[in-house]
């Protein structure tokens, strides 16, 4: 077994992918056409999500390999301390521990599991507290808007599922987002709103966060001057932290204060308080069957062999995307439109975490680590730059998500629905298949509307490549359950990821770098 710290590429699997990868390998056209039981063989399914790899480029010898790449860079060892409390994160000696967040007990110890329930029991309650109108604010009124005041995991997260969940906030109040501290983007949120009955909800791990302490403060201002009491402030404000302390010296009530712990990194703190949000926009319930979601997925990664398991499949066909075929982007496009901010929400995980140029003992990483992931909605990119995806220089291997089930109160929903899975089947065969220059001039000489002095012009521009990567994931159903199950699914792949690679995921010290320069600059 490997140890974390060393190189992948000194282990025999990397070695035998090298030369694999060097081989001459058939086009994915042929692929499909040749290998009758490839999609039932590359597809597994955990929680409510299956996972259909068929249109990777990988063959049975190469799945193999990477599988041992996996066994030998110690991805179960590595798993198994992570779910045992032990200190992965090295640079900050630290535990990395969303996955006891999600409510089942583990091996960290009764102490966390006793104070996870705590937190989570006391986010619910003040949650549907707001929903039902019982919390109120300095005049005895139900508070009708909630203002989240975040950056980074504290707003893109709680953002994200707040979208994909829409359809379940009923009549409860509305939850409004600020991450940006441009004057306008804070202004355009509050200038509609009634002082009376907003919340302002503050959430920042150290609570020394600059932009969003500045947005805090405008907030309060903007209280004040719409009739808030000074002396009544604290009630239309929230803190959630790990420095309960500090944000007690800046006016927040202990009752209106939640906590989160610094063995949550931000971008995985979406299952925590900071999830409060989230909560007051789906009731208590329905958080809890989110966590439940992530949960499942949790069992899934810990107990399925690696050659069924979703998170490592995901990981290990990325692997080979980003060293061997030499693929530096990674593109996330979801067909559903309540997964707009899916792929921020990814990309932030992923590249924080994976964007990394050292082993854990500070030595170079000689091989590339994080893809640069980028995307949107599939839909919307299919008319933008799907272009270049078919016909320009680049190959980009893609993730196509949808959802198989429509529930939307429309009365065409169904047709909606069969359009946008259809155009989500088609553009993953698209890219893989391609279409070569003989059969686009056959394709022409058979239309006989270009002449014969055109036809090699235009066929050289009418035809595709092919041959592009892509996973596609379909969610059975959008529903809290399986949204935390998506992103624990993503959460781990990141992690199988960055244990081959022998990085940290879990700290960011490039982040830390713009804070300690924009402290110092203004300080001068």
């Amino acid at each position: 077994m490997s140890s974390s710290n060393a190189s992948p590429a000194t282990l025999p699997a990397w070695q035998t992918l090298t030369q694999l990868a060097a081989a001459s390998q058939p086009h994915l056209r042929e692929v499909l056409k040749s290998d009758a039981g490839r999609a039932q063989r590359m597809t597994a399914s955990a929680a409510g999500l299956t996972l259909d790899a068929s249109r990777q480029r990988l063959s049975p010898a190469i799945e193999s390999a990477l599988l041992s790449l996996a066994e030998q860079a110690g991805v179960v060892a590595q798993r198994d301390a992570m779910f045992r409390g032990d200190a992965i994160n090295t640079t900050e000696k630290r535990p990395v521990l969303h996955v006891a967040l999600r409510g089942q007990q583990g091996p960290w110890g009764d102490a966390i599991s006793a104070d996870v329930a705590r937190e989570l029991d006391r986010v619910c309650a003040f949650a549907d507290g707001v929903r039902s109108g019982a919390v109120k604010g300095h005049s005895d009124e139900p508070f009708t808007d909630i203002v989240n005041i975040g950056i980074g995991g504290s707003d893109l997260g709680p953002r994200m599922a707040a979208d994909a969940l829409a359809h379940l906030t009923g009549a409860g109040p509305r939850v409004h987002y600020v991450s940006n501290p441009d004057a306008w983007a804070l202004y355009s949120v509050l200038h509609p709103l009634d002082a009376a009955r907003t919340l302002v909800v503050v959430s920042s791990k150290t609570f020394t966060t600059q932009e969003t302490l500045t947005n805090a403060a405008s907030c309060q201002r903007w209280l004040t001057d719409n009739g808030v009491p000074a002396d009544r402030l604290a009630s239309h404000l929230v803190a959630i932290t790990a420095s309960p302390a500090q944000s007690a010296k800046l006016g927040y009530a202990a009752d209106r204060t939640f906590l989160f712990w610094d063995w949550v990194g931000g971008r995985y703190s979406l299952w925590s308080a900071l999830g409060l949000p989230l909560a007051i926009g789906i009731g208590g319930a329905a958080f809890r069957e989110f966590l439940a979601g992530g949960r499942a997925m949790d069992e899934h990664f810990c107990t399925t062999p690696l050659a069924s398991n979703l998170p490592v499949l995901m990981a290990l066909s990325g692997i080979w995307n980003r060293n061997f075929l030499k693929c530096p982007t990674h593109l996330i496009v979801p067909y559903a439109s309540r997964l707009v901010r899916f792929t921020p929400f990814v990309q932030q995980m992923d590249m924080e975490s994976n964007g990394k140029r050292t082993h854990k003992d500070g030595s170079p990483v000689t091989v590339d680590t994080g893809p640069i992931v980028w995307g949107g909605l599939g839909i919307d990119g299919q008319h933008a730059y799907f272009q270049l995806l078919h016909q320009g220089k680049h190959t980009v291997p893609v993730d196509f998500i949808g959802v198989q089930t429509e529930e939307t109160p429309l009365p065409m929903a169904q047709t909606h629905h069969d359009v946008v899975n259809l155009n989500l089947r088609a553009q993953a065969q698209a890219m893989a298949e391609g279409r070569s220059a003989e059969a686009t001039r056959a394709l022409l000489e058979e239309d006989g509307n270009v002449s014969a002095n055109e036809l090699d012009a235009m066929a050289a521009q009418r035809s595709f490549e092919g041959n592009i990567p892509s996973n596609i994931l379909w969610i059975d159903k959008l529903d809290p359950s399986r949204l935390g199950a998506l992103i624990a699914l993503y959460e781990h792949k990141v992690f199988t990821q960055a244990a081959i690679w022998g990085i940290n995921a879990y700290d960011q010290w490039g982040v830390e770098l713009g804070k300690t320069m924009a402290k110092s600059m203004e300080s001068k």
